[in-house]
């Protein structure tokens, strides 16, 4: 009878888990939907991790980014990202790791969790909080947290854990918008003085 009720009780326990697990990904789901919208869209954002401590605006379409900080503004193309640095007068040129993008671009996170990660979910007063833990040791990003409006499905947090520690993001003010894909690519006529890098 006591082996019975073992049994049993596994048996619920993994189910609870199968169910959490499936809630989060469909959570992840319409987040992504909303925030990868085709036309666009736009936020607000503040960083502070053990590397950069930053705020700013973003413009996301797709895969595809704009952001503008007091130090830089960082454009990326799906592709290639160009970096330019206000107080250097300079543009690098770069082809970004999946690291390197996530830590600039909150919204990547749309894209990552697709693969390579297991979910657990709880709710956190009117938000849902996602736990992204990654199946694979190599993946660049080990866990990530995000906390998610229930009604909206829009992100406010995102939390990742990397080799050199935690990052934290705060994102607010976030709105559906048409954008050009012009934005998303540096133009040198509006830099004439900027020296370009290419680190590629």
């Amino acid at each position: 009878m006591e082996i019975k009720r073992f049994i049993c009780f596994w048996a619920f326990l993994a189910g609870t888990i199968f169910v959490s697990a499936q809630t989060a990904k469909q959570v992840l789901d319409k987040t992504a939907a909303i925030v990868s919208v085709k036309s666009g869209a736009q936020a607000s954002f503040s960083i502070k991790g053990d590397q950069m401590t930053t705020s700013g605006k973003i413009a996301i379409k797709g895969k595809k980014f704009q952001v503008s900080t007091p130090q830089a503004t960082i454009w990326f193309d799906g592709k290639t990202q160009w970096t330019y640095l206000k107080k250097n007068e300079e543009v690098n040129v770069a082809n970004p790791s999946e690291a390197e993008l996530a830590t600039i671009n909150p919204y990547t996170f749309i894209y990552m969790y697709q693969k390579g990660y297991t979910y657990t979910m709880v709710k956190k007063g009117t938000s849902y909080e996602v736990h992204l833990t990654a199946t694979d040791k190599k993946r660049s990003i080990h866990e990530m947290y995000i906390l998610v409006n229930q009604k909206t499905y829009v992100p406010s947090q995102i939390r990742m854990r990397q080799k050199k520690g935690w990052t934290t993001i705060n994102i607010n003010n976030f709105k559906q918008t048409a954008l050009s894909d012009g934005i998303f690519r540096f133009n040198s006529k509006d830099f004439p003085n900027a020296e370009v890098i290419d680190l590629r």
